[in-house]
């Protein structure tokens, strides 16, 4: 809906649920289902604020616009990435990021991460939501080779003030590898936790990116069945000592 009017994207939307809902038209008076038409709009429009808040943290991420990327969280908001530990509020996540590098892409240097394949799943109050996607990473610096990756965003969403913000951002690493030689060939670890700058928290979960296969928990159910995807039975790894 975004850079539509907001008359018009309200009478679109109201069109597209009434041909989607026949029943509910069928049973409530002219103002419930007025009622109803309003709140599920504002959930869409809820969505799609997530969806651009996301995307936001993925170009100013790429860029090492730090700042920017620290502003997009919450008061308490906490930041996990693989195994380096949780960071917990603003300026904590401010500071961490520069073990990223420094504020600014430097030359020559590639951090891309792009999200892909979205779920996401608005609260019924629209205060909060939770968001999954799909991470794929392109790394580069100057004397070193290319990186690629892949990896699960589990992430949580609170609305500030009428302003959507994020809660909680986990991106799981699930598998990184040399550019030249391909994820058959070559499995990079994750770093760990910085000495320099230790997290608040210890990594929520101890995992192990490709040769192991750990799947991060769903934060929303099967769409058909209801069922709860949370509590996934886990590959064998001896390294980190799950049977």
């Amino acid at each position: 809906m975004r850079g539509l009017k907001p008359l018009r994207a309200l009478v679109l939307a109201t069109a597209a649920l009434a041909a989607t809902t026949p029943a509910l038209a069928q049973n409530q008076s002219p103002e419930a289902r007025l009622a109803a038409y309003r709140e599920r709009v504002e959930r869409l429009e809820d969505q799609d604020a997530v969806e651009n808040l996301q995307a936001d943290y993925g170009y100013y991420f790429d860029k090492g616009l730090w700042d920017d990327v620290a502003d997009l969280f919450s008061k308490d908001g906490s930041f996990e990435y693989g195994q380096r530990g949780v960071y917990i509020g603003r300026e904590r996540i401010r500071r961490a990021l520069l073990l990223f590098g420094p504020n600014g892409l430097a030359p020559a240097h590639l951090n891309n991460h792009m999200q892909l394949q979205s779920v996401i799943v608005v609260a019924k109050d629209g205060k909060s939501a939770t968001g999954r996607w799909q991470g794929m990473v392109m790394l580069g610096e100057p004397g070193r080779n290319g990186v690629w990756g892949v990896g699960i965003y589990e992430n949580r969403y609170v609305k500030e003030a009428g302003v959507w913000k994020i809660s909680s951002l986990h991106f799981y690493p699930t598998a990184l590898t040399d550019y030249d030689l391909g994820f058959m060939k070559s499995a990079l670890p994750m770093e760990g936790m910085s000495a320099l700058f230790p997290p608040d928290r210890p990594p929520t979960e101890i995992y192990r990116t490709l040769p192991g296969n750990y799947i991060p928990p769903f934060s929303f159910a099967h769409p058909v069945t209801g069922k709860s995807l949370k509590d996934l039975p886990q590959p064998p790894d001896d390294v980190v000592g799950r049977k």
